[in-house]
């Protein structure tokens, strides 16, 4: 069995055909679809889709990056209190995004810090999205870890360096569709990050590997992704499973 440690398969991408891209994804074998939240917006289809696929899916509870807005602390409010449920078994999608825009630099800066205190308080796992702000994100890191806080530096790309970084600050590393592209660097060193602390993903209905490149992606094309990444450290298919199943389920506590 696989997981898929991050998918949006509640997002609206898959209103027409969402029963069958889960049941593709169980009959290839991804047996687990962790679903992180996105803004208050995606609470509701991502409960709806749980509770639709209670078997199958976990949910997490954050703001991703790209959606701090000037209202960001009542939307945290309201998160935080949705937390109380005591159904997610992670925070996320939360992190720093500075790719596009930096208007929300300090707002966002803010909310992260927030919410990596929610994760210490619960003590659960995160999910962290990094674009164009490692500084930034490693020195934050640095400064709140106190052996409180794990999780999971989603869709990584980066250098070795940055792995190497995170590895030590005790995070694990997502891989997903993009370590399948023939330009994607992590390929070069990824022998060199131990199998531990590896975790796969899709980030559904984005970032599809090859040979899907250019479609929408879904939690069954994990498969590929997991193909790639076994025949890069000379595994096959199954003990690329095992071991990066193994790694979510003690992350996650699943």
């Amino acid at each position: 069995m696989l997981i898929d440690t991050h998918t949006h398969i509640y997002d609206a991408a898959f209103d027409t055909d969402r029963t069958e891209a889960v049941q593709r994804a169980l009959d290839a074998g991804v047996g687990m679809m962790l679903m992180p939240n996105v803004e208050v917006a995606t609470i509701q289809p991502m409960l709806e889709t749980h509770e639709q696929f209670p078997e199958c899916t976990r949910v997490m509870m954050g703001l991703q990056p790209e959606e701090v807005k000037g209202d960001y602390k009542q939307v945290l409010a309201l998160m935080e209190k949705e937390l109380d449920r005591n159904i997610y078994i992670g925070v996320g999608e939360i992190g720093l995004d500075f790719y596009w825009d930096t208007t929300f630099e300090k707002e966002q800066l803010d909310a992260f810090e927030t919410q990596l205190e929610w994760a210490k308080q619960l003590q659960l796992p995160l999910s962290i999205h990094c674009r164009n702000a490692f500084g930034f994100m490693a020195r934050i890191l640095e400064k709140r870890q106190d052996g409180g806080l794990r999780g999971v530096m989603h869709c990584f790309t980066g250098t070795e360096e940055e792995a190497k970084a995170y590895l030590e600050l005790g995070f694990h590393l997502g891989l997903g569709g993009v370590t399948t592209y023939k330009n994607c660097a992590v390929k070069d060193y990824l022998c060199n990050i131990p199998l531990n602390r590896i975790v796969l993903e899709t980030d559904a209905p984005y970032l599809s590997p090859v040979p899907h490149r250019g479609k929408r992606n879904e939690p069954a094309f994990m498969v590929d992704t997991a193909k790639k990444i076994a025949e890069i450290y000379g595994l096959t298919l199954e003990e690329m499973a095992e071991i990066t199943t193994n790694n979510a389920k003690m992350l996650f506590k699943i």
